[in-house]
């Protein structure tokens, strides 16, 4: 327990450097590669509440956040067509194969070292990840509401 512990937070810092380097790389804030990434993963044009909910900011900060991407050109907001009242954020047309490109050199790398293990081991690895991330966001709420 003790090693995996070690390696984790190891394995955080890594790729809170590598957030940092990859953002630079691309002349964007951390926090906005973080938006633009969610953003792909999601799939769907979002809320700027669901921003702040995917990035863990206040609804002002990603109001100003997505204010920032949009005048990067990086997303576009339009009305929603169930509630006109509130407006859907996507990414613009383009900008995920602009991350894309960038991440040529770092997914091949991932997939090589992907590409060590067995398919019963990533299935295992894949388990621990999602496992992880729930916790983890399990934990972020329990921080954020003052529970200690």
């Amino acid at each position: 327990m003790g090693r995996i512990t070690a390696e984790s937070q190891r394995h955080y810092a890594a790729y809170a450097l590598f957030n940092q380097a990859m953002a630079d790389h691309l002349g964007l804030h951390p926090t906005d590669l973080q938006c633009v990434s969610m953003l792909d993963l999601e799939g769907r044009p979002v809320t700027t509440g669901r921003i702040a909910k995917l990035t863990g900011l206040t609804p002002g900060s990603a109001s100003r956040l997505v204010d920032r991407l949009e005048k990067a050109g990086l997303v576009e907001r339009r009305a929603d067509p169930v509630d006109r009242r509130r407006a859907l954020v996507e990414l613009t047309p383009g900008v995920q194969d602009r991350i894309a490109a960038a991440w040529d050199r770092p997914g091949a790398a991932y997939n090589e070292l992907l590409a060590t293990y067995s398919d019963a081991e990533l299935r295992l690895i894949a388990d621990y990840l999602g496992r992880a991330t729930g916790m983890a966001l399990g934990q972020v709420e329990r921080l954020a509401s003052g529970d200690r």
